[in-house]
């Protein structure tokens, strides 16, 4: 039993001396110069995303044990924990004031553009349209645009000395949003958020425990020891983060990186046991279960990582920049009408999915123009 959770969770395992070397080695590879800097970076960067996809592996135990919509709920909550975690690192040494909204912005474009067009795109080339409740994705889109609309366009319009009280009220505003939602999400509306597929037919002389022997897997696991091992991996994605930073940092300064790489990198992050879990979804004709992973992750990102940025702020006394360029803001109202049109209808298409990942190349494109 130890041996097999132990050969199951060797990358957590492996994170811990990464870590201890990154430590005990850190002032060498800052004098080796940017190239090894770099190299550390990118190494840290990959083993934080084994750790968090083994917090999301775990995230997925508890989520199969209490089905939808509280499962989606425990892997989007997760993922921006992660996020979270890693912004408030970063943002205790950077001293770009807009990361944080940069972050918030990459992680919208890569949730719902990204991991919801990828999706619906392959799993429409495979299986053509394919069901799911419209009520979540009309109601993850108003959300969405609400909840980003006072956080990040309206501050523009906000005057510098009165950003403090506008911070205090986006904080309670946040909240509320969220607080009603998972009421309205986890109680009399959690239908909104869950969809009754067809049983298909069994394979003829397939037994019955056969055939819901892949279901069985994602049973499989202790709570106590997800919950557990969840906690740990957080803690090491939060050590191997403050090195990455440090390291990323060094070898991007002075280069002609785009600006907000980091922000991207921050992101992609959190996203990646997302596009995994989504992707696989799409693949088995989920589609519900992927519009409940990318709208609610975009949502999640938006509302939970706003009021606690906000706050660090104004504790800190360092103020930062929420207010979106002109072109974000663009992008954010295209991507949000896109996928108000595509999500009307209870059923996803290629067509569809390759709006969005069209939408998604753009704002790459825009990444490395500077924009």
């Amino acid at each position: 039993m130890v041996g097999s959770i132990i050969k199951q969770e060797r990358m957590l395992l492996l994170a811990i001396p990464a870590a201890i070397v990154a430590y005990l080695a850190e002032h060498t590879i800052f004098e080796a110069g940017k190239t090894a800097a770099l190299i550390a970076a990118v190494v840290l960067i990959g083993l934080i995303v084994l750790v968090s996809m083994r917090v999301a592996h775990h995230a997925e135990i508890l989520a199969a044990k209490v089905g939808d919509p509280y499962g989606t709920m425990i892997l989007t909550l997760s993922a921006v924990a992660v996020e979270v975690l890693i912004l408030a690192i970063i943002m205790s040494e950077s001293s770009s004031p807009t990361l944080v909204r940069d972050t918030i912005y990459s992680a919208v474009m890569i949730d719902i553009n990204g991991i919801l067009g990828l999706a619906a795109l392959l799993g429409g080339l495979r299986h053509g349209e394919q069901p799911y409740n419209d009520d979540s994705g009309k109601t993850y889109g108003v959300m969405i645009l609400t909840a980003m609309g006072i956080s990040m366009i309206v501050p523009e319009f906000i005057p510098e000395q009165s950003w403090h009280i506008y911070s205090v009220f986006t904080i309670f505003a946040m909240i509320a949003l969220y607080a009603l939602f998972l009421k309205m999400q986890v109680g009399p509306h959690s239908y909104f958020f869950s969809y009754t597929y067809p049983k298909k037919p069994r394979p003829a002389g397939q037994s019955r425990q056969a055939s819901g022997s892949h279901a069985g897997d994602d049973d499989k696991g202790s709570v106590p020891l997800s919950i557990g091992l969840i906690i740990a991996g957080v803690v090491l994605i939060g050590v191997l983060a403050e090195f990455m930073s440090a390291f990323l940092s060094e070898s991007l300064e002075g280069t002609s990186a785009p600006p907000a790489l980091m922000a991207v990198v921050v992101a992609t992050i959190s996203a990646s046991p997302e596009i995994l879990t989504a992707l696989r979804s799409a693949l088995r004709d989920r589609m519900q279960a992927v519009v409940n992973i990318a709208m609610g992750a975009s949502l999640s990102t938006v509302i939970l990582t706003v009021p606690v940025m906000e706050g660090i702020a104004l504790y800190t006394g360092q103020p930062f920049i929420m207010a979106m360029t002109p072109v974000q803001t663009v992008m954010v109202f295209i991507t949000l009408i896109a996928a108000a049109i595509n999500l009307n209808d209870g059923e996803t298409n290629a067509i569809e999915g390759m709006t969005h990942f069209i939408l998604f190349a753009t704002f790459i494109m825009l990444l490395f123009l500077g924009l």
